[in-house]
């Protein structure tokens, strides 16, 4: 017996993503179903029409698809039982699908017109055109298709019929009731997550600590140290200026700060304003600038000449143009750095290439200097239209079709508290991204000095994830050939923000260490080990060889210079402008 799944699932399985699944139910759910975020945006309805006709335009595999899904369709009406759903796709799994004549061919049917569509992008792949426009059609038509399925409509969805006779109509009234707030609230989009659950301050972010430093920019958090003795030389986290810096410090036990401190290190967390359109102008200099006074302020306050770093996603590339600066005037007061899912190369191969053509980022550039910003919802729109089926269709249902209310988890309730990014930054990351700019000597000057990657020549750590398809790991692997100084790398076995909320002590989570990194990713994973638990643990004792040694903690916070001004999260993570 053959099966025929939808649009997609078989060759997604085949590059690892994750299959379509229901709204989370738990906590490794919910973390599957969040992206982080790159300064990018959709494509226009000309890209899009290109798309469809560079898939369309081809007339042999369109007429043997065409033929083909006239065979299935007659073989459906026929009763065939060779097109069957996937047994992963949650979609179909009522057993009306199955059983019910009318149900079934109505099933079968999609999956032969998506079937065929895939195809149709898989042949289009073959003719080698530019693998940007491969990734666009793909993006395109799977939006499409999955939005197409059946069981998005109240009469294609048996589930969610049985459960409107079950209620006496009160589901059906309650997801009204939800999809009329999702139109007027949430750009029509379903809501993911209830986020009334939670709060800022007293069940997100609550690892003890002060801030000891506020500007225009930034707040700089010291964190309370939980041992007696703690390593002389000072972290400073660089967290992305997209979105909040509390999914490092998540809830007690999933907490990368609380863990960082429990071993020993001084933590120092940078927590970036949300811009609002007067910040427009704020660029690489500004959030550059913003780093290297973080480091100052960790310096002083502990009295080290030099500090370790680590960036998280885009604080990685900002990091990065800080230490292309200090290594060009020959300065110091960096020792070591760690690199986390970060992209410095973007001419791998990935999902992201469908929104790298030109036209795309200029539109995006001109969206940007209109508004003085980039929205996070704008931003956030690009990554659930590249996963429709887990991010938008799995909450239409739940809660349009079937009445639920949106479920409440915390890293969710982060993945919806979303910030803004000034025109003229996100205008430096779409030279990044589309022109790869940051790998290219001098083609960007940061803090009046040209970016030269090869002249950083401080110890790294670079990680990377398995399954992460908006950094690839292969393409966060490239960072250790970028960079002139003895570089460690490990991969964690997860997603994006799977892999940095990860505590140690998951059995589902794993990561591989290996020897130097040489120039091919793929011939230094054949020969790496693997190992069950989290990244966190290589990385801390990586750090503890490089932290100094061992001091008394400090009685208190800040310093005479630095005093306390209020206890973290701080008002930044809260969009207050304190005084």
């Amino acid at each position: 017996m053959t099966t025929t799944t939808a649009p997609g699932r078989t060759s997604l399985d085949a590059r690892g993503r994750a299959p379509e699944r229901p709204a989370p139910q738990n906590e490794s759910e919910a973390l599957a179903s969040v992206e982080g975020a790159e300064p990018i945006g959709l494509p226009t309805p000309r890209g899009i029409v290109r798309g469809l006709v560079a898939t369309f335009a081809r007339p042999r595999p369109l007429a043997r698809e065409a033929a083909r899904l006239g065979r299935d369709t007659v073989r459906i009406l026929r009763g065939t039982d060779e097109i069957a759903p996937s047994p992963k796709d949650k979609r179909f799994s009522d057993p009306a699908w199955s059983q019910n004549p009318a149900y079934r061919r109505l099933a079968q049917s999609y999956l032969a017109l998506s079937g065929s569509l895939t195809r149709l992008v898989d042949d289009y792949e073959t003719g080698d055109p530019d693998w940007r426009e491969v990734e666009q059609a793909r993006f395109v038509l799977n939006a499409s298709v999955s939005a197409l399925s059946p069981t998005n409509t109240l009469l294609g969805n048996p589930a969610a019929l049985k459960r409107a006779f079950d209620t006496g109509g009160r589901s059906v009234v309650r997801g009204l009731g939800h999809m009329l707030h999702d139109l007027r609230h949430n750009g029509g989009m379903p809501t993911q997550v209830d986020r009334s659950a939670f709060t800022v301050g007293k069940d997100l972010g609550v690892s003890p600590g002060a801030v000891v430093h506020r500007d225009q920019v930034m707040e700089v958090i010291q964190y309370a140290p939980s041992r007696a003795q703690v390593r002389q030389r000072p972290l400073v986290i660089v967290p992305p200026p997209i979105g909040r810096f509390y999914f490092l410090d998540l809830s007690p036990g999933r907490s990368f700060v609380e863990y960082a401190v429990s071993q020993g290190f001084q933590v120092f967390m940078i927590s970036w304003r949300n811009p609002t359109k007067e910040q427009a102008d704020w660029d690489l200099d500004t959030y550059s600038g913003g780093v290297l006074t973080a480091i100052d302020v960790a310096r002083e306050i502990t009295g080290s000449p030099d500090v370790t770093t680590l960036g998280f996603c885009a604080g990685g590339q900002v990091m990065t143009t800080a230490l292309n600066h200090l290594a060009a005037t020959g300065d110091d007061r960096v020792h070591s750095a760690g690199y986390a899912v970060t992209l410095l190369d973007f001419s791998s191969r990935a999902p992201l290439g469908a929104f790298s053509a030109p036209r795309l980022l200029d539109l995006a550039r001109r969206n940007s200097r209109r508004g003085g910003v980039i929205t996070a919802r704008q931003m956030g729109s690009v990554f659930t239209w590249m996963r429709p089926d887990d991010l938008i269709f799995n909450y239409l249902v739940s809660e349009w079709l079937m009445g639920e209310d949106p479920p409440a988890f915390d890293i969710l309730a982060w993945n919806a508290d979303g910030t803004n990014l000034p025109a003229r930054l996100h205008e430096q990351f779409l030279e990044i991204f589309g022109r790869n700019a940051l790998v290219r000597p001098g083609a960007m000057r940061v803090l009046g000095t040209p970016v030269h990657l090869s002249r950083i020549t401080l110890p790294t750590f670079v990680t990377g994830a398995l399954t992460d398809h908006l950094t690839p790991w292969d393409g966060c692997y490239r960072t250790t050939q970028l960079l002139s100084g003895p570089t460690t790398f490990v991969l964690s076995s997860s997603g994006h923000i799977q892999s940095l909320v990860n505590p140690p002590g998951n059995p589902k989570a794993g990561y591989w260490t290996g020897g130097e990194p040489g120039p091919d990713p793929h011939a230094w994973r054949a020969s790496a080990t693997g190992h069950s638990g989290s990244w966190w643990e290589p990385w801390a004792a990586w750090m503890l060889e490089r932290s100094g040694n061992e001091v008394p903690a400090p009685e208190s916070l800040g310093s005479a210079v630095h005093p306390t001004l209020e206890p973290a999260p701080g008002s930044y993570v809260l969009d207050r402008t304190a005084s």
